[in-house]
C-alpha cells in the first residue's frame, strides 16, 4: 500500500465512521431499517489487503462505532466477521481470468451483479450477526428478521449510491 492509498483509506475510515455516528444513527426506515454505512470502509478497501490487517480494520472499525453507540462490542464483533468472511465472498465472486493486483471494488469496473453479490452477501452476514447480537436469544428472531431485511436492503442502497458518487467511470478506466 503506498503512500497516498494509505492515507486515502485513512480519510475514508474517518469520513464513514463519522457518517455512521452524526447522520446515519438518526436515520432508520420506517422505524425498523438501519443503514451501517461504516462498513463501506471494509467492503471498498484493496482486493489484495493482508488478512490480518483487515482483521485488525474490521475491529477498529466496528470498536470506533461501538464506543459512540455504547453497544459493548456488537459492531466490533460484526464487523470482524464481515472481515473474516471478505476474503471467502471474494474467492467465489473471482472471475475466470482473477482480479487485477491493482483492482479494488468498483461497481463500474466489476459490473453490477458482481458488486450486489459481494455487497449483500456481506451486508447480510453483518447485519444479521448485528441483530442476533442485539436481542442474544432466538426467542426475538421474529422481530429480528424484519430488521435485518430492512436494514440490508436500506445499507445496499445506500452503498451502490456511493459506489456511483464516489467511484467514477474515470477510475475505472486507468
Amino acid at each position: 500500500m503506498n503512500n497516498s492509498l494509505g492515507l486515502r483509506h485513512i480519510v475514508q475510515f474517518v469520513v464513514f465512521v463519522a457518517l455512521q455516528i452524526l447522520l446515519m444513527d438518526n436515520l432508520v426506515l420506517f422505524g425498523t431499517g438501519f443503514s451501517f454505512i461504516y462498513i463501506a470502509f471494509l467492503l471498498f478497501l484493496p482486493l489484495e489487503i493482508n488478512r490480518v490487517l483487515l482483521l485488525f480494520l474490521g475491529f477498529i472499525a466496528g470498536f470506533a462505532v461501538d464506543i459512540f453507540y455504547d453497544t459493548m462490542g456488537i459492531h466490533a464483533a460484526a464487523s470482524v466477521l464481515l472481515a473474516y468472511l471478505r476474503p471467502m465472498i471474494l474467492n467465489l465472486l473471482t472471475p475466470r481470468d482473477g482480479y487485477d493486483s491493482n483492482d479494488s471494488v468498483n461497481i463500474h469496473v466489476m459490473g453490477w451483479r458482481w458488486f450486489l453479490a459481494y455487497a449483500l452477501t456481506l451486508i447480510l452476514a453483518h447485519h444479521t450477526a448485528v441483530f442476533l447480537l442485539e436481542i442474544f436469544s432466538l426467542e426475538g428472531l421474529s422481530s429480528a428478521v424484519p430488521k435485518i431485511l430492512l436494514s440490508v436492503l436500506f445499507t445496499g442502497v445506500v452503498m451502490v449510491i456511493l459506489q456511483l458518487l464516489f467511484f467514477s467511470l474515470k477510475r475505472a478506466n486507468r
